[in-house]
């Protein structure tokens, strides 16, 4: 070594121990720095990766982590892609998800299968599309193992007629009817019992350019007894003649009922069909559908109800005809009906459908169409409470909350699950549930500077939306709630971040913020991000024990994010 280096090396240790702290609180002395553009593992700036660590640019520029092909796939099972998002449009969002499904696929079949079958089948996920052409993936692409699991797996992902035509339609894009696919479509009619056959029937006659006729030509299904066989030959044929005699068979009756319906001429005709024979609103002749008394039978459905599903959509027509208005007997039924919480479970009816319904019905009109009406605020009301109820039950912690919502420009832009609501309004109602089951909690929102958030416990979910959606926009730095915490000595045992990950501006990374919080205050504080967007990207370290990652507006998510936090 020459001299002039043993003076250099000399004066830099004097300078670094001398001063009596550790080299980590010194202001780069030996300039590495200048070698790692400003990131070290303590302090990054979001537009770095954290040296040594695995994260990869996300579409605004910035720095997360990845996410693995599962937990896209639960991404996409739940959120799905229809809208797109801020930074990557419909069609690139579709593109990354259905790889990763691929992925899930090719690296497990069986386990990518039962994992699309928990989600759809418990009404995890606002729409079902996603987990249909997941599994039409998994029918065509996967193993022979994964086939056969694929195939037994479609009545329970596809549970209405709806939902096989959208399989029709999936399959068709992936390369066609084999032998197996076609033994699976015509296993799904083969499969229900006569009367639940006639019903799918009557209701399911035909969604976006199928019709049973078109796949029961394709499967080829071979009926079991002489009922499965009429039924199958009228959805194909129809009936050459109906006669006066109402069937013996019960299946027939309702078949026979629905033709009937379709040539009557009052709304007489049609209620004593509909009080006698069970029959949906499908079956209906539109010209009949503006008459009270037919709404008035749909409702009572011959005293067994209208399905829940069919009651939220269409309040808002009964309320214009004339049915639903304050203190009427319909009204009381609704609202009945939306406090059952045992019902709301059985239907697989989902918070986002209710707060749909929620936000459509108190506006008095829809979002397309002329149809309006004066909205009956008891049932208003009844929708709000039943948003909670269609969630998991959840044990409260007794933890103290940090309810953190990235307001930023990203997040007012897209769609949720192809709804009309942007992430940071579904944000917004997300964290009320939270704020309706903890006790200690504190809400904020961020973009490229904190502040608080005029969202409380027991507000009303139109008008937490409205007013998130008024919000002024900005970049996102996702490290400001800690941040802001740990300026003001705040006392939080979880940080539960509303975020489509797309962080940028920020200083310090924050995972690094996080753990400033953890050693500062002292406090072993947890980090839940609740992933709003189907994006491929998380602010969460998957390395880090205490950090959790779940998909926004999965019926189970507030549950268990509350069991990580116990």
């Amino acid at each position: 070594m020459t001299q002039t280096n043993q003076n250099f090396f000399s004066s830099l240790f004097h300078r670094i121990f001398s001063s009596g702290k550790s080299p980590g609180r010194q202001e780069d002395p030996m300039g590495i720095r200048t070698y790692t553009g400003g990131a070290t593992r303590k302090v990054t700036p979001q537009s770095m990766p954290i040296p040594g660590t695995n994260m990869v640019p996300n579409s605004a520029g910035g720095y997360t982590f990845p996410v693995d092909c599962w937990a896209k796939l639960d991404r996409f099972l739940v959120l799905g892609t229809e809208g797109g998002s801020y930074y990557a449009s419909q069609r690139d969002l579709t593109t990354q998800n259905l790889k990763a499904v691929a992925e899930c696929v090719q690296a497990d079949g069986l386990r990518a299968v039962r994992r699309i079958v928990a989600i759809s089948d418990s009404g995890r996920a606002p729409k079902n599309e996603p987990a249909i052409y997941a599994l039409a993936l998994a029918l065509k692409k996967g193993d022979e193992a994964t086939k056969r699991e694929a195939k037994a797996a479609v009545p329970k992902v596809c549970r209405t007629g709806t939902h096989l035509f959208a399989l029709a339609e999936a399959v068709e894009s992936l390369g066609g009817w084999g032998r197996g696919t076609r033994s699976a479509f015509a296993q799904w009619y083969l499969g229900q019992k006569p009367a639940d056959l006639a019903y799918g029937l009557i209701k399911y006659q035909s969604r976006n350019g199928w019709s049973n006729r078109d796949v029961l030509r394709l499967a080829h299904p071979k009926a079991k007894d002489e009922t499965q066989n009429a039924l199958l030959h009228w959805a194909v044929k129809g009936w050459e003649s109906i006669a006066d005699e109402t069937p013996e068979n019960e299946a027939l009756r309702r078949v026979w009922a629905f033709e009937r319906a379709k040539r009557a001429t009052t709304a007489g005709e049609i209620v004593t069909l509909i009080r006698d024979h069970r029959l949906p609103r499908e079956c209906i002749p539109t010209q009949l559908l503006n008459e009270k008394e037919v709404w008035e039978a749909l409702l009572d459905n011959g005293g067994q109800g209208m399905p829940l599903t069919a009651m939220i959509r269409n309040l808002g027509k009964m309320t214009a005809v004339g049915l639903i208005k304050p203190l009427s007997t319909a009204s009381r039924l609704v609202v009945k009906t939306l406090e059952n919480e045992a019902a709301l479970r059985k239907a697989r009816v989902h918070p986002l459908q209710v707060l749909i319904a929620n936000r459509v019905y108190g506006q008095g009109h829809g979002d397309k169409g002329g149809l309006t009406w004066s909205p009956d605020q008891s049932i208003v009301s009844a929708l709000d409470a039943a948003f909670y109820k269609a969630f998991q039950a959840i044990e409260p912690t007794g933890k103290r909350w940090m309810l953190a919502l990235d307001v930023s420009g990203s997040m007012g832009m897209g769609q949720v699950a192809g709804s009309p609501l942007t992430p940071r309004e579904a944000s917004a109602a997300m964290a009320l549930v939270t704020l309706g089951t903890e006790e200690q909690t504190h809400v904020m929102g961020f973009t490229t500077t904190p502040g608080p958030l005029r969202i409380g416990k027991g507000d009303r979910l139109d008008q937490v939306v409205s007013y998130t959606a008024g919000l002024g926009f900005g970049g996102t730095d996702c490290s400001l709630p800690m941040r802001y915490a740990l300026e003001h000595k705040i006392e939080a045992d979880v940080f539960a971040v509303y975020t489509d990950s797309e962080t940028w501006a920020g200083p310090v990374q924050p995972v690094q913020a996080l753990r400033q919080y953890r050693e500062r205050m002292g406090i072993p504080a947890k980090l839940i991000v609740v992933g709003m967007v189907s994006n491929g990207f998380t602010i969460a370290d998957p390395d880090d024990a205490g950090m959790l990652d779940v998909v926004g507006f999965d019926t189970a998510a507030p549950a268990v994010m509350a069991d990580f936090v116990r």
